[in-house]
């Protein structure tokens, strides 16, 4: 991996559920896994690396960092998340820009999916 000077480097979610974790993201978002123990969990395939911390314990709290993903067909992601077993926080909206959904994942984190509106 290359590494560039003050950008993401990588992100890291609090973990409590770690099988339901793997499901959910490798199922719906297509995320590879790498486990590093009991507790911990590295992800890629998500654009940007990451993994899931439960080696600390740390609780997940809100409000947090929001993590926005990106999807072409937003109505069928939400539809894949649903049926992974997500909890929709939020339904699809409109902003300046884009439409997106916001949804609770395995472990209590709350995430975002947007796509672009067409400007055509």
């Amino acid at each position: 991996m290359t590494h560039k000077h003050k950008t993401i480097n990588y992100i890291e979610f609090p973990l409590e559920h770690a099988e339901a974790t793997k499901t959910f993201y490798s199922s719906v978002f297509g995320w590879e896994f790498q486990e590093w123990g009991p507790r911990y969990l590295s992800f890629s395939g998500a654009g940007v690396d990451g993994g899931f911390n439960g080696e600390d314990k740390t609780p997940v709290q809100k409000p947090g960092v929001l993590v926005v993903l990106f999807s072409e067909d937003l109505e069928a992601t939400l539809a894949d998340v649903k049926s992974a077993g997500a909890t929709i926080v939020r339904d699809i909206y409109s902003f300046p820009g884009g439409r997106r959904f916001h949804f609770s994942d395995p472990n209590g984190n709350e995430l975002a999916v947007w796509a672009a509106i067409d400007q055509n």
